[in-house]
């Protein structure tokens, strides 16, 4: 099995990110200190973390293929496989305050209909043949079933590829309610998406690692075979049949949080690249996410920014009983 990590972005963005000059107050006429644009998305935000680490990677999106979107990534090094999309690439706007305060307004995406999607599906399943991973990341398209996500990785489970799924809301959902026929390898929720499908409460699940751990390995005994709850500013747990550990990031002036989920999981992927321990995977990827929090807008971190030496990791002791086998 190679190191190529495929990645799936079925409802890709421009991201533009409006740096303030001033805390955020509705109605008022604000100053921007800096206007910045990226052709973006999560699996895209992962592909770029892949090519600046130096690991091969494809990106598979809808997009034409002489859309600026797709050229820019194409600029930036990126191998883009882009399908024929059912609209143009939609606009997300992220307003960052100068306490690093994020206000995200996403807009939904062409609606995408069943061509559309079966021509993303069947170019995915065709470029990951020789992959060592693929992720499914993001918010569906309007139009698609919130089952697809759980289609896929069906679909995937005929390959020899391990499957790492980042998303939330019904999507997520459906992935829960069919993993008993189609586990992901690694989920990467964060407190709310994973108190959403395991139950509990987001507020105490993110400021308690052993909370979000126990509840991470409710859907380890359910069959996914990795965990990597992500928490904001208390780091990362990651759960797996054998153990769990929480990893606390360095201090980190936040400058934005866009993108740091994306980076988080891709740390943790280039740590199973170098067959890696849990813990130490778990350390690159608190180090990833915490370099990309001190980034402006959606930046990806390069590896000479990114300081695993500097995370501290403890294992942590589950009740039995939530543990999975």
């Amino acid at each position: 099995m190679s190191g190529l990590i495929v990645t799936l972005t079925p409802n890709p963005s421009i991201d533009r990110t409006i740096e303030l000059t001033s805390m955020l107050e509705r109605g008022a006429v604000l100053r921007a200190a800096t206007v910045t644009s990226q052709s973006a998305g999560k699996g895209v935000n992962i592909s770029r973390a892949a090519v600046a680490a130096g690991v091969p990677t494809i990106a598979v999106l809808p997009a034409a293929s002489d859309d600026p979107y797709v050229l820019e990534l194409l600029r930036d090094g990126i191998d883009c496989r882009p399908e024929p999309p059912a609209g143009d690439v939609r606009m997300n706007v992220t307003i960052t305050e100068p306490d690093g305060t994020t206000t995200k307004i996403n807009s939904p995406g062409a609606t995408a209909d069943a061509a559309t999607l079966d021509r993303l599906s069947h170019a995915l399943v065709q470029r990951s043949a020789q992959a060592r991973w693929v992720v499914l990341a993001g918010s569906l398209p309007p139009g698609a079933p919130a089952d697809w996500y759980a289609a896929v990785v069906r679909d995937l489970r005929e390959l020899d590829v391990a499957v790492a799924v980042d998303t939330s809301g019904p999507p997520l959902d459906e992935v829960f309610a069919h993993l008993d026929s189609g586990a992901p390898d690694l989920l990467k929720p964060n407190a709310e998406e994973l108190a959403s499908i395991a139950g509990g409460d987001p507020d105490k699940i993110e400021a308690d690692p052993l909370l979000a751990a126990s509840a991470a390995a409710v859907l380890v005994e359910r069959g996914v075979a990795a965990v990597l709850a992500t928490l904001g500013a208390s780091g990362a747990v990651l759960v797996t049949p054998s153990g769990a550990w929480h990893a606390t990031p360095p201090p980190t002036t936040v400058v934005s949080t866009v993108g740091a989920g994306d980076s988080s999981l891709f740390g943790y992927l280039l740590g199973s690249l170098r067959d890696a321990e849990p813990a130490d995977r778990l350390r690159l990827a608190v180090a990833y996410g915490s370099a990309a929090a001190g980034l402006p807008g959606t930046t990806i971190p390069t590896p000479d920014t990114v300081h695993p030496e500097l995370v501290d990791v403890a294992e942590l002791s589950i009740p039995q009983p939530q543990r999975g086998s």
